[in-house]
């Protein structure tokens, strides 16, 4: 899975991106680079309308592509789904969705690559298997490791459904204890299910598998919106 990560230094007009050197490569959970409202067509600020003139500059925002003026795009806000190395000009609705995204990069994808111990069923099985669950380094694959091993593309998981217990009808707090993620079998229309559940066993760190879970119900959300743009 690493012969190809390889990645390279490119300059867009948005800025410089670190990139995987074949697109083959590329995170499941990145982002393309919108294509930018041409000046001609945007002669007023799309967000409060003010008219461009040579005061008043436009400013395209990096992930929506949209045109600005300078008080409505001011915020720099790091951008790893696209790659881009710095900070770069978001306007305000982008950057907040932006920030939110950077807790899943700083911290959750960490915990991903990191794993966490279930057991773990296979299909209609009535036996499971204690495995160590990770996202690979590359984010292209969830790993899971006992005695099989299994390596599932994220671009081939269709569902996550993640397991809780603790819900009460006048509301209270839930905690994950497990997964049901199915997915396609590459090269054919298959469909194969697995059932990851946390370990009661002592030694398995319970809070550690809710956090897992919790970062890939994360995952999955970004996933699905990375497929829809």
């Amino acid at each position: 899975m690493s012969g190809g990560d390889a990645k390279k230094l490119v300059r867009s007009p948005s800025g410089l991106r670190m990139v995987p050197e074949h697109r083959a490569a590329r995170s499941p959970f990145g982002l393309d680079e919108p294509p930018w409202v041409p000046d001609k067509e945007c002669p007023r600020c799309m967000q409060c309308d003010t008219k461009f003139d040579f005061i008043t500059r436009k400013h395209h925002c990096r992930r929506c592509g949209k045109c600005f003026c300078d008080k409505c795009c001011s915020k720099k806000v790091p951008l790893p789904r696209m790659c881009f190395v710095d900070p770069v000009r978001q306007c305000a609705e982008c950057a907040l969705v932006s920030q939110k995204e950077t807790e899943f990069y700083d911290k959750q994808l960490k915990v991903l690559m990191n794993g966490a111990t279930f057991f773990v069923t296979l299909g209609t099985s009535d036996k499971s298997e204690l495995m160590v669950c990770r996202l690979s380094n590359n984010q292209r694959y969830l790993v899971l490791d006992g005695d099989s091993h299994y390596e599932i593309e994220i671009t081939q998981i269709s569902t996550v459904q993640i397991l809780t217990e603790g819900f009460t009808p006048g509301g209270g707090n839930t905690r994950a204890i497990g997964m049901i993620l199915q997915y396609k079998v590459p090269g054919s229309e298959e469909v194969m299910q697995m059932k990851f559940t946390a370990s009661e066993d002592i030694s398995c760190n319970k809070k550690l598998s809710a956090s897992w879970l919790a970062a890939m119900h994360k995952a999955t959300k970004l996933l699905y919106e990375s497929r829809d743009q």
